[in-house]
């Protein structure tokens, strides 16, 4: 259990400067957390897609100060890197075992235990929020998903393929030109990505940058992990807990996030799809998700401080559709909505 005494509060403003960060030794290696905020405070437990971490997958929503207001108002949270995906991460030995997706949701157990945690809230993109759900399923300790383009099914033969071809390309060429740009494809749409004529957006090209310090054996693991995926179909209408998903319309696992809210007890899980927009909803379109956050949030107690809305926050109660504001609201009972960002 972490000593109390290493426990640290960031304020809002703070953020940027960077949480905390914890090695915690499992029985598959070291992983790394990093914490921000009070951890007296409720825990909000986050888990990034592939190659990403807290940094190239998080910080586009924790940088808008509403949902950094909502958030860390309300709990701590806990960043779980991938094995080896954290920054300045060193490569891990090829001799090592490759890890399967139940040892990496058996990972956060024992993250929750070094932490002395109970009752967590998980946030998770793509394969994140898979190994997040797998968490789910074995872990009563989850009180609500938060899941961002999220799979629950084995990999299609399309996508099996795809990640044979990224996972040989990392093997013997490292994080090279096209591997970057098929990841690319996998977290964003079209119109961020660019073209001749038009340039890629900044969140882009932030992403490609940090692509670059990623060890691709380490990715190449947790590639070879997800593509050996079981299937979690039958076993999501058991869940314990609310969920929330969001799926950007131009991601390529849309479909699978569809698959997944039907498969969901539909009394307490709510789909959010957003327009314009590929699978890191969290970068490239992160206001879209504050309202629905906050409204789910609810459901379970937490509030906004009254005191960091503006007269423009997008979290005013003008901005609100009436049917939100029913009984049976987010984590209830909710038809799809379709949000469109101005780009």
């Amino acid at each position: 259990m972490a000593d109390s005494n290493d426990s640290v509060s960031i304020d809002i403003e703070m953020i940027c400067l960077g949480g905390k960060e914890y090695l915690v030794k499992t029985r598959l290696g070291t992983v790394s957390v990093v914490v921000f905020g009070d951890q007296d405070k409720p825990a909000l437990v986050t888990y990034p897609d592939l190659a990403l971490n807290h940094i190239s997958c998080f910080q586009g929503l924790f940088f808008c100060p509403e949902a950094s207001s909502l958030l860390l108002h309300n709990f701590c949270i806990y960043h779980i890197s991938p094995p080896g995906h954290e920054l300045g991460a060193a490569p891990i030995g090829s001799d090592d075992l490759i890890p399967s997706v139940d040892d990496l949701a058996d990972q956060i157990v024992e993250v929750l235990n070094f932490f002395g945690l109970g009752a967590v809230m998980c946030m998770g993109v793509t394969a994140g929020a898979y190994i997040l759900t797998r968490f789910a399923m074995k872990d009563r300790r989850v009180l609500g998903l938060i899941l961002v383009s999220p799979l629950c099914r084995p990999p299609s033969w399309t996508e099996w393929l795809l990640n044979k071809v990224m996972s040989n390309l990392l093997y013997f060429y490292g994080m090279c030109g096209l591997v970057k740009e098929l990841l690319l494809k996998r977290y964003f749409s079209k119109e961020v990505r660019g073209s001749v004529v038009v340039l890629e957006s900044d969140i882009v090209q932030a992403c490609r940058r940090l692509l670059d310090e990623r060890q691709s054996i380490n990715v190449c693991r947790f590639l070879e992990a997800m593509n050996e995926r079981p299937d979690l179909s039958e076993g999501l209408r058991k869940l314990h807990c609310r969920s929330l998903i969001f799926v950007g319309e131009n991601s390529p696992f849309h479909s699978e996030a569809l698959h997944m809210t039907s498969k969901l007890d539909r009394r307490y899980s709510a789909l959010v799809e957003v327009q314009a927009c590929g699978s890191v909803v969290t970068e490239e379109q992160p206001h879209a998700m504050l309202i629905p956050i906050e409204y789910f949030l609810m459901g379970y107690g937490f509030y906004r401080p009254t005191l960091s809305i503006s007269p423009r926050s997008p979290l005013s109660p003008s901005c609100i559709s009436p049917e939100l504001l029913s009984p049976e609201s987010m984590g209830l009972k909710l038809k799809p909505i379709k949000t469109r960002i101005s780009l």
